[in-house]
C-alpha cells in the first residue's frame, strides 16, 4: 500500500475530525480504526449530545466553540444534512456551584447570552422540570443539541469525499517514529507515514503507552426513559439540561421522537481496566442515583429506562482535555482525555491537530490543554 502523508490512528468524532481537516488541506491521509466505522463501542455514539458556549468548565474553552460552531455550520452545508437542533439548554444548581458560577463567568467574559431565572421564575418557563428552591437557573438560547451519530457518519463521509482513505475493523498493534516517518502497524499490514496523529479515544494508554499520562476510563450507563407528557417534546420547545444536584450532576434532552427521553448521570462512573471488555449489560444499580434525579426534577418522566446504552468517559485528574505533541517525536500529535463533555468540540480539535502536525503549533488558544500543565504532571 502507498504511503500517506498522515495516518490516524481512531476515526470516531476527534479522528474523523482530523481526517476531514487534513483531506480538506490536501493531505494523503490514512484513518484506521479497529471497530466498524460509526461503530457504538466508544464515546462518540447514542444519537445526541449538548453543544453550548456558556462553558462552565473553564472560559478558555470559550474561543474553541466559537470556531466549533462555525465548522459545524461548515460540515452541514457541505454535507446537506442537518446535524444540529436549536434546542437551547437550561442549567439549575446552586448559585456558587460551579455550573451556574461557572457558566455565568463565561458569559460575561465573552458576551455570551444568557438568561437568568429564580427556581420560581424557571417553573412557569419550562414546564415539566421541578427546579429545586434553592437553585439558581439559567438558560443559554444558543445552545443546542448535536447528533452525535449523524455528525461522526458526516465526517467520514466528507473525509472519503476529499479523497481521505479510511480502513476499519483493523486494530493497531504498535507504531514507531523516527521523527521523520512513522511506521503503524496492525493485526492485517503494517504502513507508513511522514507523520501520525492519535486519537484513540479511550484506547490512549494503550497507544500512547510511553507517556503515561494520567487517564482514567469509567463506564457510564446512558437511559431512554417513557415519556408520556408533551412538556418534553422538542416540538413543545423543551430544552436539554443539565442539573447539579447534591448527589451528582445529570443532563438530559428533549424528546425527538414523542415518545422516550434520554437522561445520563454526567458525574460517577465504574472504573474500568480494559475498556475492549467493558459490561455493556444494564443493571438496576447503574440508575439508582438517575431515578432519584427524574423522581425529584423530573416528575412526568417514567424512572423505569426502556432502553439503554454504555459510554466511556476518558478522565484526566483536572477534567481538560490533553492535546499536544509528543514530546520526542514532532510528527506524531494526539488528543485525549475528553472526559465526557468533548464531542461538541471535534471539527475545531481535528483543525488544531492537523495545525500540531504541519506546522508544529497553532493559532487556537490550547495552552490549557497542554501535556505539560501542573494538574497532569503532578500525577505522572
Amino acid at each position: 500500500m502507498k504511503k500517506r502523508e498522515t495516518i490516524v490512528i481512531g476515526v470516531g468524532g476527534m479522528g474523523s475530525a482530523a481526517c476531514v481537516e487534513l483531506a480538506r488541506r490536501g493531505v494523503s491521509v490514512l484513518g484506521i480504526e479497529q471497530f466498524r466505522l460509526g461503530h457504538d463501542r466508544g464515546s462518540s455514539h447514542g444519537e445526541s449530545r449538548i453543544i453550548r458556549k456558556a462553558y462552565f468548565e473553564h472560559p478558555d474553552y470559550v474561543p474553541l466553540l466559537h470556531r466549533a460552531y462555525e465548522l459545524w455550520n461548515k460540515l452541514e452545508k457541505d454535507a446537506g444534512r442537518n446535524l444540529f437542533r436549536p434546542t437551547g439548554l437550561v442549567l439549575s444548581g446552586p448559585a456558587d456551584g460551579e455550573t451556574i458560577q461557572g457558566a455565568r463567568l463565561s458569559a460575561e467574559q465573552h458576551g455570551i447570552e444568557l438568561q437568568n431565572f429564580t427556581a420560581n421564575e424557571a417553573l412557569k418557563r419550562f414546564p415539566g422540570f421541578v427546579f429545586p428552591a434553592e437553585h439558581d437557573v439559567a438558560f443559554e438560547p444558543g445552545a443546542g443539541t448535536l447528533l452525535v451519530d449523524d455528525c461522526v457518519q458526516a465526517q467520514i463521509d466528507e473525509a472519503v469525499r476529499l479523497d481521505a482513505t479510511m480502513i476499519d475493523n483493523e486494530k493497531v498493534v504498535d507504531w514507531s517514529s523516527d521523527g521523520k516517518t512513522v511506521r503503524v502497524r496492525t493485526t492485517r499490514n503494517e504502513y507508513h507515514a511522514n507523520s501520525l496523529i492519535v486519537t484513540a479515544g479511550a484506547w490512549a494508554n494503550e497507544c500512547l503507552r510511553s507517556l503515561g499520562l494520567p487517564l482514567k476510563v469509567v463506564r457510564k450507563f446512558v437511559g431512554w426513559f417513557h415519556c408520556q407528557s408533551a412538556n418534553f417534546h422538542e416540538t413543545h420547545g423543551c430544552p436539554t439540561f443539565y442539573f447539579e444536584m447534591p448527589h451528582g450532576t445529570f443532563y438530559g434532552f428533549p424528546s425527538f421522537d414523542g415518545t422516550t427521553v434520554k437522561v445520563a448521570e454526567h458525574s460517577g462512573g465504574e472504573p474500568i481496566d480494559d475498556p475492549a471488555t467493558v459490561d455493556r449489560e444494564s443493571y438496576p444499580s447503574d440508575f439508582v442515583r438517575l431515578n432519584s434525579f427524574l423522581t425529584t426534577c423530573l416528575p412526568e418522566i417514567d424512572p423505569d429506562p426502556v432502553r439503554h446504552s454504555v459510554c466511556l468517559y476518558t478522565r484526566t485528574p483536572d477534567q481538560h482535555f490533553v492535546i499536544d505533541l509528543h514530546p520526542e517525536w514532532k510528527n506524531v500529535a494526539f488528543a485525549a482525555g475528553f472526559s465526557g463533555h468533548g464531542f461538541k468540540f471535534c471539527p475545531v480539535i481535528g483543525e488544531v491537530l492537523a495545525d500540531l502536525i504541519q506546522q508544529g503549533q497553532t493559532s487556537l488558544p490550547i495552552e490549557f490543554l497542554s501535556r505539560n500543565r501542573t494538574a497532569l504532571v503532578g500525577e505522572l
